[in-house]
């Protein structure tokens, strides 16, 4: 049987989702409890994967269980093994051919932007001293929905067989002392929310006009985008799938 794990996580103590030789991931974290709980291996698949230090308010993955599981009693126990970093929000059972990446139809990320220095935000958000022209930022991101061919966001090295991806809803609002950049798809690239944001935010510091992201997209060169954002200010907020794969 397969099962959907929708689980939060705070990124800074980890080297990613993905696991990795010399470094802590969450889903090697998350497969080591499940393995001590079933005693064998229990490998899981995530919906996507998360650089070292971004964060996740929602991140689905699955795993396959021989047989029915109590998944309140799961839910409970996990939560009681794992660190305090990581929080199982719920486990449900879906299809057998569900896929927590494959059946994803949207992502949706948001970046935080600091306008004052917090000594409780400084690990959950870019701080930036200067002021941004968030009208001029909004009017660039909106030109992202006229494209799908988002090389010139994307790390150079990477296994993707195609660069396109489906922007739906890319806009900055201010929230309290933050800026905060919500941008939604139906996937992302490697790098591709930290070098959108970086690029915004040179605009909003008006070192480049609005215009010419037209020009950054169009060129298919990371090296005329702006530098990726500190991954701090990145969570994965929310992950949606047809309601098709549910049982």
């Amino acid at each position: 049987m397969r099962y959907f794990i929708d689980l939060a996580y705070d990124g800074s103590a980890f080297h990613g989702w993905q696991i990795q030789p010399n470094a802590t991931s969450v889903q090697e974290t998350i497969e080591n409890a499940l393995a001590v709980i079933f005693q064998q291996e229990m490998p899981i698949v995530g919906a996507g994967r998360t650089d070292a230090g971004v964060h996740a308010q929602q991140l689905i993955a699955h795993w396959d269980c021989k047989g029915k599981i109590d998944v309140a009693q799961l839910q409970f126990k996990l939560n009681n093994m794992l660190p305090a970093e990581i929080a199982i929000n719920s486990i449900y059972q879906v299809k057998e051919d569900a896929h927590a990446r494959f059946h994803a139809i949207a992502r949706e990320y948001k970046y935080y932007v600091s306008s004052k220095k917090n000594p409780f935000q400084h690990q959950y958000s870019y701080y930036l001293k200067r002021e941004l022209n968030m009208a001029k930022m909004n009017e660039a991101a909106d030109i992202l929905k006229k494209y799908t061919d988002f090389k010139c966001f994307s790390k150079s090295r990477t296994d993707v067989h195609t660069y396109n991806c489906k922007i739906e809803f890319a806009h900055w609002e201010v929230e309290k002392e933050l800026l905060v950049f919500t941008i939604k798809a139906d996937r992302f690239l490697r790098n591709m929310v930290r070098a959108i944001v970086g690029t915004l935010i040179e605009i909003g510091l008006e070192k480049m006009e609005v215009e010419e992201m037209h020009q950054i997209i169009k060129s298919r060169n990371r090296s005329n985008a702006g530098k990726s954002v500190d991954a701090k200010g990145l969570f994965l907020t929310k992950v949606e799938y047809p309601e098709t794969i549910l049982i």
